[in-house]
C-alpha cells in the first residue's frame, strides 16, 4: 500500500471499501456549494505496475478547475500496489466511482447529468473501458456512463497491454481490449495526445474508427509532444496551461459550466 500525498489540502471522501482497502475520492471544492455543480473526475496514469505517479498526479488541474466552480476529483483506485491487481479491478472501481457520485449528487451538489471523467495512459485506458465494457460491474442499479470524457494517450490495445504485464490475462484480453471491441458507446469526448508519443498512431487510429461508428470524439495532436507532456511542471507548463485550457473550453461547449 503506498502513501498518497497531495500539496494542497483535499477532502477524502470514500466510494468504495474492499476488505480493508478504502477508495477515495480526493476531493478539491468550489467556493460555493450546493449548487448543482459539473464534477469532474480524474483517473491518473501508471497505475498498471508500482511507479511514481498516484491520484495526486491530476491535483494542480483539480484545483483549478475547484476554482472555476467544477466538483474536482482526484480518484483513488485499485493499481499495481494492490494484491493480485489487474487491470479489470481498475474498470471496475472507475464504473463505482461515478456509480457512487450520480448516486449521491444531490448531497454532494453535483449535477447527475453533468460528471465527466478525465483520464491519462492507464487512467485514460479505464475511464474508456469503464464505458465500452458493461459486463465489469459490481452494481448496475445506477447508471455508470459519464456524461462526456477526456482522454490523454491511453493505450487501447489490451492484448498488447496484457501481454506484456498481465500474462494470465492473455487468452481472454480482447473481450476488455477497446480497439477490438469497436462500437458506438462513448459520451461527447476530448482526445489529447502528443505526435512524439509511441501510442500515438494507435491512439488516431482508434479515434477515427470510434468516429466511424458515430462518437462524438474530437482529436487534438500536440506536435512533438511526448507521453505525459501536458503535466504540471513539465515544458514549462506551456502544454499543462494549453491542455487545462482546451478542457475548459470543450466543457463550455457542452454548457457545464
Amino acid at each position: 500500500m503506498r502513501t498518497i500525498q497531495f500539496d494542497f489540502p483535499v477532502d477524502e471522501i470514500t466510494y468504495k471499501v474492499i476488505g480493508e482497502r478504502q477508495l477515495k475520492l480526493n476531493t478539491f471544492w468550489p467556493e460555493l456549494r450546493g449548487l448543482n455543480r459539473t464534477a469532474i473526475l480524474f483517473f491518473n496514469g501508471g497505475s498498471f505496475k508500482k511507479g511514481p505517479l498516484t491520484p495526486a498526479q491530476f491535483q494542480h488541474q483539480a484545483r483549478y478547475f475547484a476554482s472555476i466552480g467544477i466538483v474536482s476529483m482526484c480518484v483513488d483506485y485499485r493499481n499495481g500496489y494492490d494484491e493480485r491487481f489487474t487491470p479489470l479491478q481498475a474498470i471496475s472501481d472507475a464504473k463505482s466511482a461515478v456509480h457512487w457520485i450520480r448516486n449521491h449528487a444531490e448531497e454532494l451538489g453535483i449535477h447527475p447529468d453533468q460528471i465527466v471523467m478525465c483520464g491519462a495512459s492507464a487512467g485514460g485506458y479505464t475511464a474508456v473501458s469503464s464505458i465500452m465494457f458493461k459486463s465489469i460491474m459490481d452494481d448496475q442499479s445506477v447508471d455508470h456512463v459519464p456524461n462526456a470524457l477526456v482522454v490523454f494517450a491511453a493505450g487501447m490495445d489490451a492484448v498488447n497491454i496484457s501481454e506484456r504485464l498481465f500474462p494470465q490475462l492473455v487468452e481472454q484480453a480482447k473481450d476488455f481490449s477497446p480497439i477490438h471491441r469497436i462500437q458506438k458507446c462513448l459520451p461527447p469526448t476530448l482526445w489529447m495526445c502528443g505526435t512524439s508519443d509511441e501510442l500515438f498512431q494507435q491512439n488516431s487510429e482508434f479515434v477515427t474508427l470510434m468516429q466511424q461508428k458515430g462518437n462524438d470524439i474530437t482529436f487534438v495532436s500536440y506536435e512533438g509532444m511526448g507521453h505525459g507532456f501536458f503535466n504540471y511542471g513539465w515544458h514549462e507548463n506551456k502544454p499543462y496551461n494549453e491542455t487545462t485550457q482546451k478542457i475548459e473550453e470543450y466543457l463550455k461547449t457542452l454548457r457545464f459550466m
